[in-house]
C-alpha cells in the first residue's frame, strides 16, 4: 500500500509539473502572437516603433530599407539582435528562463513572417496607443510567466534584480535610444508618437508584471532541508526556519519564512510541487520590509 501511495504521488507531481510547462508554453505562445499582431497591425503600418529589441529590429530593417540596398525583415534582425542577450540571460538570469525567452522570439519571428502586415487605421494615435496596450499585454504576461520576449526584456531583468525596481523603468530609459533615433531619421512626429507608445506599454507591463510587489511566503513541511536547498538553488531570497507541529497530528515539522517578489512566486510554487507537494504554504501580501532583503551570490 506505502509503495502503490508513493507511485500515485510520484506520478501527481509528475502531471501536474506537466500541465504548469504546458500552460507556461502556452502563455509564450499567445504572448508571441500577441507582439506580432501588435506590429503588423498597428505600429509598422503606422511607422511607430516598438519597445526593446523589437523596436529596434524595427528601426534598423527601416533604415537599411530607406538608406541601403539591402532589406532584412524584423523578424530576423529581432533573432541576430538577441544572440548576445540569451548569452547573458544564460549567464545571469537562469537557463530555463532564456530556453523559453529564446521559444518566444522564436515563435514572435514565425508569426511576423506568417501574420500579413495590414493597417487597420489611419489614425496614427490609435495605432500608437493600440500597440502600445497590446505589445505590453504580451510581454507583461510572458515575463510574469517566468519567460521574456528577449532582447531588453533579459537586460531589464539583470538591472531589476540587482537594484529591485520595477521592470518598466529599465524599458522606458533604455527606449531613449529608440525614440531619438526615430525622431532624427524619420521626424519628430513619429518620434513622439513612439514615446506614447512606449509610455503605454511600459504602465501595462508594469501593472501586469508587478515585480516589485513583496509576498511572505510560510512553507510547513516535514522536508526543510530539501526545500530549502531547492529554493537557494532556484532563488536569490533568506530563509527563516521555526519549528512547528501539527495540531491534530502532533507531528513535528518546520515552517520555512521566505519574503520575494511577485514576479517569483511562479517558480517557488514550482519548486514546492517537485520537493514537497504536501506542503502546506500560506503567501500574504508583505506591506513593507526592514533590514536585508536581497542576497547576494
Amino acid at each position: 500500500m506505502p509503495k502503490n501511495s508513493k507511485k500515485f504521488s510520484l506520478s501527481s507531481v509528475s502531471n501536474e509539473t506537466l500541465w504548469l510547462e504546458t500552460r507556461k508554453m502556452m502563455i509564450i505562445i499567445i504572448g508571441a502572437v500577441l507582439n506580432a499582431v501588435s506590429l503588423n497591425f498597428f505600429l509598422i503600418p503606422a511607422n511607430v516603433f516598438a519597445s526593446g529589441f523589437t523596436g529596434l529590429a524595427q528601426l534598423l530593417s527601416n533604415i537599411l530599407s530607406e538608406f541601403t540596398p539591402f532589406f532584412l525583415s524584423t523578424g530576423i534582425l529581432l533573432i541576430v539582435l538577441n544572440i548576445p542577450a540569451f548569452i547573458l540571460g544564460w549567464l545571469k538570469v537562469g537557463k530555463m528562463f532564456t530556453i523559453y525567452s529564446i521559444v518566444s522570439v522564436g515563435f514572435t519571428t514565425l508569426f511576423l513572417s506568417i501574420i500579413p502586415i495590414m493597417e487597420l487605421s489611419s489614425d496614427i494615435l490609435l495605432n500608437a496607443v493600440f500597440g502600445g496596450v497590446i505589445v505590453g499585454v504580451g510581454v507583461g504576461f510572458t515575463l510574469k510567466w517566468g519567460a521574456s520576449t528577449g532582447g531588453m526584456d533579459i537586460i531589464a531583468m539583470v538591472l531589476s534584480r540587482m537594484h529591485d525596481k520595477p521592470v518598466g523603468i529599465y524599458f522606458f530609459s533604455m527606449n531613449a535610444v529608440i525614440i531619438g533615433t526615430a525622431s532624427l531619421l524619420f521626424g519628430w512626429e513619429e518620434g513622439l508618437y513612439t514615446l506614447v507608445a512606449l509610455y503605454v506599454s511600459t504602465r501595462v507591463i508594469d501593472s501586469i508584471h508587478t515585480r516589485y510587489e513583496k509576498l511572505t511566503a510560510m512553507i510547513v513541511t516535514k522536508k526543510s532541508e530539501e526545500v530549502k536547498q531547492a529554493i537557494h538553488e532556484r532563488l536569490v531570497r533568506g530563509i527563516t526556519i521555526v519549528p512547528a507541529r501539527g495540531a491534530f497530528t502532533n507531528e513535528n515539522k518546520e515552517m520555512l519564512i521566505i519574503v520575494i517578489t511577485r514576479y517569483e512566486l511562479f517558480e517557488l510554487e514550482r519548486i514546492i510541487h517537485k520537493v514537497d507537494p504536501h506542503a502546506f504554504t500560506n503567501i500574504v501580501e508583505t506591506a513593507g520590509i526592514f533590514g536585508f532583503f536581497r542576497k547576494e551570490q
